[in-house]
């Protein structure tokens, strides 16, 4: 078994090329739209997400064929909430992935129908493409998709966190708004990758979608944590946004010491749900650790 660096390593570069090939060529018209398309999306960034796909499929035996189309739509999901969040009217961004964000390399309009169109084209690559032999499952998987995409998932997180800036919330509040912001995604990523290949039991079905929640949370709250403790330069993102924002954070209501213990717990917790399944669940254990112990 290659060691999960080199495992990491390969699933990003099949990514990249899968994800070149879905987008719209940057010369095909409307070039500029196309090409702040591909900007936003190649070249940049961890792709956990895609990784979470191919390593949930693992489990399920399914076929990188499919799983390389389930991993593209979440990533380009998640590169199109990027544009949205950096732009003045969210985030207010000027770096993201160590680059200029969408909105400064490009222009506002132009990134705002970026983010509209890689939206409508990760819905395109779920609805048009067989992700699984069973066409009551592969709807599923696209209601799925949707659901954590919407206001009761990615959006509704991220208007949440904008209604809360400058805000006093409990701890339960700002773990609702997160597994809607960033986990809703991560949970799809998975049980996406898995609906790929065979079906799961009632109990695997359980226990991987308990897994899901807690790398899910446990991203934001490592998030948190980095946006304290790193650096710009390493993080290839403005550090310190959220506390000159005064933004809740795990970080802002707990302490470093108590989120540091949370996300420790967040993995233990991972790991715990996936006790029952074999040596194929191997690559979801590793990126459960990659992510509470991250450094960017």
């Amino acid at each position: 078994m290659a060691s999960f660096h080199d495992w990491a390593r390969e699933v990003a570069s099949k990514m990249e090329r899968a994800l070149s090939d879905v987008l719209p060529a940057a010369n095909a018209p409307p070039q500029r739209l196309h090409a702040a398309m591909r900007y936003a999306t190649l070249g940049g960034g961890k792709r956990v997400r895609p990784m979470l796909a191919c390593a949930a499929g693992a489990l399920t035996d399914a076929p990188f064929e499919r799983l390389k189309i389930a991993g593209a739509a979440v990533e380009i999901i998640h590169a199109y909430s990027l544009i949205h969040d950096d732009l003045p009217c969210m985030d207010d961004d000027v770096l993201r992935r160590g680059r200029p964000t969408c909105h400064i390399e490009f222009d506002e309009a132009t990134a705002l129908l970026a983010g509209d169109a890689l939206q409508a084209l990760a819905f395109d690559l779920v609805a048009g493409n067989v992700l699984s032999d069973d066409a009551a499952t592969q709807l599923d998987l696209v209601r799925l998709f949707a659901h954590a995409c919407g206001s009761h998932g990615m959006a509704g997180g991220q208007a949440i966190d904008l209604a809360n800036t400058g805000m006093s919330i409990t701890l339960p509040e700002l773990e609702f708004m997160h597994i809607l912001k960033t986990g809703a995604l991560i949970r799809a990523s998975v049980l996406l990758g898995a609906g790929c290949g065979r079906a799961l039991d009632e109990d695997g079905r359980k226990r991987l979608d308990q897994y899901a929640r807690c790398v899910g949370l446990a991203f934001q709250v490592v998030d948190d944590i980095l946006d304290c403790e790193s650096n710009t330069e390493k993080l290839g993102k403005t550090v310190g946004k959220d506390q000159e924002a005064n933004k809740p954070t795990y970080v802002s209501l707990m302490g470093m010491a108590p989120a540091k213990r949370f996300a420790d717990e967040l993995l233990a917790d991972a790991l715990q749900a996936l006790q029952a399944f074999d040596a194929r669940a191997d690559r979801l254990r590793q990126l459960a650790e990659f992510i509470v112990r991250r450094e960017h």
